[in-house]
């Protein structure tokens, strides 16, 4: 997504006139995210839908973005995701600290796209790879996009394709049968996404988002377990082998003044196991002076329970599909939360890494913190940072 810079001399009768054009390219953008969650709760699907559900998790970041040349750009995205787990170390709770309490997730996205400056268009094609100690997982995505000559409206159409290998770990006192207790290991996830963005007028943008998601294989978790009334040993959680999603969403931007901007966001869901949901969300970011920001941030959410959720020991033996995963039930959760930015004109320093010739620029500073809860009892918070970063292109 290059954008074309041009140095030229624009006087007739000087000889840079005849020069040829020199293009420069954009600078590389890099930005170093991370973040620390914590959540607590008494609703473990690894026990049943009893049982601590306490979990900590710390995502380092890296997102590179490289001008290949005046259109086209190379994006990587590398990350990993360190969690320890209370609840699956209960997958075997006769083994303290066993290996499923904790593990490091890693993933790599590269992408790469090309822009047509005189059509607007924008194509671009991602590949993308992630493993951990019981999934690995393969995704395609394509997108397209094309905006209007005065770039007030944008058209975006979006497809993703997932593939996952799971390593079937069972909790340990139901290991040892000889059948399958989940019918499949794999699973696969086509995600379609359209967008429609307008500028209203000169204080309002608008965006709609219409998502299609189905998914089919595993879509069980095999050491989730379910306690039934009629009997004392559990069983593996169990769920239809497809799933149908279709989420819509309305953004609104409102531009106040100088200093104040409103944000709004709402979604409805639904799905084939019949959950609905609404979500609300407002943000409104304030500017204190002209480089430094402040952003409080509210979310509201509610939804419905799927056919297939019962609570702890509450199902029957003959249901042909069941789960006492709380992320299934219905609830209600709220967040709230405030970010800070920092984002100097000339930004806040240069240093001579990784390239001695290019001075690399510290950019901008963004920190946020959010606290969430669930009306089932889960608590959690999360801490994150975005460091910006530019190289200037040869």
């Amino acid at each position: 997504m290059g954008l074309i810079w041009v140095t030229a001399a624009v006087a007739q009768d000087t000889p840079a006139a005849s020069s040829p054009r020199v293009l420069e390219l954009q600078p590389i953008d890099v930005n170093i995210l991370g973040s620390y969650y914590q959540q607590d709760g008494n609703h473990s699907p690894v026990t049943g839908g009893i049982g601590t559900e306490y979990l900590t998790d710390v995502t380092p970041t890296v997102i590179v973005n490289v001008p290949l040349d005046s259109v086209s750009s190379l994006n990587v995205n590398f990350g990993m995701d360190f969690y320890s787990s209370a609840s699956t170390d209960r997958i075997d709770p006769t083994t303290i600290s066993s290996a499923s309490s904790s593990d490091m997730r890693t993933h790599l996205n590269v992408g790469f796209s090309r822009r047509n400056n005189y059509r607007h268009i924008t194509k671009s094609i991602t590949l993308g790879a992630s493993t951990e100690y019981d999934v690995q997982s393969l995704s395609l995505g394509l997108s397209w996009s094309k905006g209007s000559k005065n770039e007030n409206r944008e058209l975006s159409l979006a497809g993703e394709l997932y593939y996952d290998a799971w390593t079937l770990i069972y909790p340990v006192e139901l290991r040892g049968n000889p059948s399958p207790l989940v019918p499949n290991s794999s699973r696969k996830s086509l995600n379609l996404s359209a967008t429609l963005s307008q500028v209203i007028n000169r204080r309002m943008q608008a965006s709609l988002t219409t998502d299609l998601v189905y998914q089919s294989g595993l879509l069980s978790t095999p050491f989730h377990r379910v306690y039934f009334q009629e009997q004392d040993l559990p069983n593996v959680e169990q769920l239809p082998d497809n799933r149908l999603r279709y989420p819509l969403g309305l953004r609104l931007n409102y531009y106040l003044s100088d200093y104040l901007t409103t944000r709004f966001f709402y979604r409805f869901y639904h799905d084939s196991w019949n959950i609905t949901a609404n979500t609300f969300e407002v943000e409104v970011p304030v500017k204190i002076g002209p480089f430094f920001s402040v952003y409080p941030f509210y979310r509201y959410h509610s939804q419905t329970a799927a056919d297939y959720f019962q609570p702890y020991k509450t199902h029957h033996i003959g249901e042909e599909f069941y789960t006492s995963d709380y992320d299934l039930s219905s609830f209600t959760s709220q967040k709230v939360g405030l970010g800070v930015r920092y984002s100097p004109l000339f930004g806040m320093g240069n240093f001579g890494f990784p390239f001695k010739s290019r001075k690399t620029n510290f950019k901008s500073i963004d920190l946020r913190y959010a606290n969430y809860w669930r009306n089932d009892g889960l608590r959690s918070f999360i801490i994150s940072t975005d460091l910006g970063f530019t190289i200037p292109g040869k």
